[in-house]
């Protein structure tokens, strides 16, 4: 765990805020009992999970793709390659959505702007995505690539116990 008692009073605020503001149909499936506070975005999250990430093209036409979602310091995380369409959409129109699903089981959506950090600049963050990815491959290509930071405005929270479960 990186994040800060700030970090998750954020995060807290986030989840909180979102649930209030969310409409009659989300709140019917995604019950108080079910929903996960921050500390358990936290513990379910870990450091890394494959999310589907959400950007739009010029014409707006939606395109989701999966990459490593890095969950660090209360917020999400991810690089792609510098030629990829994905950073082209991002850079033009920072707007995303991504989701982190396992089944019917967990599913954490964020919806946001995604903005482009350095992570040798943010405190700590470098030294997170070395412990992930390992010191060889961040020395030899990763460090090049470009990443992001969803700096989010909703967050919708749902766990299940029972994967069956409605």
């Amino acid at each position: 765990m990186h994040e800060t008692p700030e970090d998750l009073e954020r995060l807290q605020r986030l989840i909180d805020s979102s649930y209030a503001s969310a409409g009659a149909h989300l709140r019917s499936i995604v019950t108080a009992d079910r929903r996960l506070d921050a500390a358990g975005v936290v513990a379910e999250m870990g450091s890394m999970r494959v999310m589907a990430l959400a950007t739009t093209t010029a014409r707006g036409e939606p395109r989701v793709g999966p990459v490593d979602g890095l969950f660090y310091r209360g917020r999400l995380h991810f690089g792609s390659g510098a030629d990829s369409l994905r950073v082209r959409h991002l850079r033009a129109r920072p707007a995303v959505s991504a989701s982190v699903i396992d089944g019917e089981r967990l599913q954490i959506t964020v919806h946001g702007t995604a903005r482009e950090v350095s992570p040798a600049q943010e405190p700590g963050l470098e030294a997170f995505l070395i412990s992930v990815y390992g010191r060889e491959a961040w020395g030899s290509w990763m460090r090049d690539l470009p990443w992001a930071r969803i700096e989010p405005d909703r967050m919708i929270t749902f766990r299940s116990s029972t994967a069956g479960e409605r």
